[in-house]
């Protein structure tokens, strides 16, 4: 199969383009052919090298995946406790043994890029997340989307609702996943509270104002692009503010010298102590990512004196991506899609996203 890999970490010259073995399924996995893959800020780390995701090489990046079936490889073992039917109304008609029974050739598909046991403790009480053996397809996970195949476990596998594209559908797991984990399960976000989304021409950030919408809360979004700020604004978002200022005295202008109550934030050191900044007392700061580093001096005598919570995040459960689904099936959730590339112009797709151009999700179609 044609795919893009690398087999040396670097920069975006690593990519290379051409033919690599096919994959083949094993029990309990299904082949897809892949029909679109959405970029993330990890495909730039793995590609960079980072010890928190060790991988062999050479690698296929990618985790973000939406395809059709072209084989099953089933086994009774795959059907784990969390096997779900979506419903009915998405054309989907599950069998006597499970979901994973039930995929056959042809079916479209969207990937869960969290890849867990779902035999331990955590997995069997839905927090799947913190799995000891949890990783990331197209990470540490195994080979991923920037290919024509690839193979997945069938219990990662839902369903496409047939009035999603490919497209859509691709751009939507990693994404919402994460900004629902952060400020629906951890955040606690409740109707008229105030959210600040930092970083909010990201994938993240698009998903993140649309869920805050949805779930009534006024949202203020902070980029550093002032075009971006304005699809922010027809996004959803209630208020915008500018980066490249000091954006918590805007947000602590805006909310009337009280602060917000919840930070969505990925951006890291760049951002991160005005975002501290911008919370009320009592308020909480969710972290998923550090784009602009590893590290972050903190003065521990604001967190305390103010009461305030940092929490770290990483993607989310699978219960919660099938929650997801089904206000993606009734387009309560649009995913917000940049531009999309060919495969063989992977390298031109990661340089539009390590240089910040897009707003939404980048796309390369196999």
């Amino acid at each position: 199969m044609r795919a893009v890999f690398f087999k040396e970490h670097g920069g975006a010259e690593k990519l290379l383009e051409g033919d690599f073995p096919d994959p083949r399924p094993g029990p309990g996995e299904a082949l897809l052919k892949i029909r679109a893959c959405a970029l993330n800020h990890l495909d730039l780390w793995t590609r960079q090298g980072i010890p928190s995701y060790p991988i062999e090489l050479p690698h296929i990046p990618g985790c973000d995946i939406s395809g059709e079936i072209a084989e099953v490889h089933a086994a009774e073992e795959s059907i784990h406790p969390n096997s779900w039917h979506p419903p009915h109304s998405s054309g989907y008609q599950p069998g006597a043994k499970g979901a994973p029974a039930c995929w056959k050739p042809g079916d479209r598909v969207l990937v869960a890029p969290g890849i867990s046991c779902f035999q331990c403790e955590a997995c069997l009480k839905g927090r799947d997340n913190l799995c000891d053996t949890y990783r990331i397809l197209g990470a540490d996970g195994g080979q991923g989307g920037y290919a024509q195949y690839v193979r997945v476990p069938l219990s990662n596998l839902l369903p496409l609702p047939p009035n999603i594209s490919f497209e859509e559908g691709a751009a939507f797991p990693l994404t919402h996943l994460t900004a629902w984990h952060m400020m629906i399960t951890l955040g606690e976000l409740k109707p008229a509270q105030t959210v600040l989304v930092v970083g909010a021409g990201s994938g993240v950030g698009c998903a993140a104002i649309q869920i805050a919408k949805l779930s009534g809360a006024r949202v203020l979004a902070v980029s550093s692009s002032p075009e971006k700020l304005e699809k922010a604004r027809r996004l959803g978002a209630d208020e915008t503010l500018s980066s490249s200022s000091e954006f918590q005295r805007q947000a602590l202008r805006v909310t009337g010298g009280s602060g917000v109550d919840l930070v969505i934030e990925h951006v890291g050191p760049a951002t991160l102590t005005r975002s501290l900044k911008a919370l009320k007392r009592g308020g909480k700061l969710i972290l998923c990512g550090a784009t602009t580093g590893p590290t972050w001096d903190l003065d521990l005598r604001y967190v305390f004196s103010r009461q305030l919570r940092i929490q770290g995040s990483r993607m989310g459960t699978l219960s919660e991506l099938q929650a997801l689904w089904q206000l993606l099936e009734q387009g309560k959730l649009k995913p917000v899609i940049d531009r999309s590339f060919p495969l063989k112009e992977a390298r031109q797709a990661q340089e539009r996203m390590q240089d910040k151009k897009q707003f939404g999700k980048i796309l390369l179609i196999p």
